[in-house]
Formats: C-alpha cells, structure tokens, sequence
C-alpha cells in the first residue's frame, strides 16, 4: 500500500477508536469528520491530476496574470493588424498620387488599391495558413 492509503487507514481507523469512546451519540459528528477529510483528499488529488492532465494536452495553457495564452493574438495576428495599419496609411498619398490625372487616374487609382487588396490579402491567407498548422500540431486529447 501506498503512503496515502495508509493515512487514510489510520484515519479510518482513529475516526472508529473515537467512536467507541465517545458512544453512538458522537458518531453523526465522527463520520462527518472523516468524510470531509476524505473529500479534501479527493478534491486535491482531482486537482492535480487535472493540473497534471493540462500541462500534458498544453504547457502554455498558464499565461503570465493569469490570461491563457490561446486569449493573446499570436505573432502573425500582430503582423496582421500592423500590415493593415500601415497599408491604411500607405494608402492615403498613395491614392493622392496615383489618382492625379498626369500620373495615371482612375486606372492608377485602381491599380494601386488593387495592389494594396493583394498584399493584405495574401498576408491574412498567410495567417490562416499558419494557425491552421499551429492547431494541427497540438496534442490532441480525450474530448477531441
């Protein structure tokens, strides 16, 4: 027998030895005294064995302050928004020179945003591709 089946016994068996000198008056009082014992241990052994069961599907699952990591945009959704960001404001004399009627106008217009389109699109494609690998490499787990 292990180390905690034996406390157990031995609370068992203190919990019995209580009873026969107090009397059957105390024993509603005894045995809610183990059983609460009983369920701290086996609250804290489900504990961890959660814990133990987390940190095997996924390390990163604790986060600093308390945030899970799956809650923070990963790297390339940050690369994302900065891309839009700066297409956004790339855009605004972009569309001033290529709209001006010496320099191309509305067919510059539209290649330019065209282009612009494009490059945040292949970007987010990029993206997507990405975390769909990031999912596929995660361990999968029983309620998979």
């Amino acid at each position: 027998m292990d180390t905690r089946q034996d406390e157990l016994r031995r609370d068992l068996d203190a919990t019995l030895q209580a009873r026969k000198e107090l009397g059957k008056e105390y024993e509603d009082a005894l045995v809610d005294s183990f059983v609460k014992r009983l369920d701290a241990r086996l609250d804290a052994r489900v504990d961890r064995s959660v814990a133990e069961r987390m940190d095997d599907y996924e390390p990163s699952h604790r986060g600093r302050g308390g945030r899970r990591d799956r809650d923070r945009p990963s790297a390339s959704g940050r690369a994302g928004n900065r891309l839009a960001v700066v297409s956004l404001a790339l855009g605004i004399p972009l569309t001033a020179i290529a709209g001006n009627p010496e320099t191309g106008g509305f067919a510059g217009l539209l290649a330019c945003w065209a282009g612009i389109v494009g490059v945040n699109f292949a970007a987010a494609l990029g993206n997507r591709r990405d975390r769909r690998d990031e999912r596929d490499r995660r361990p999968r787990g029983d309620w998979d």
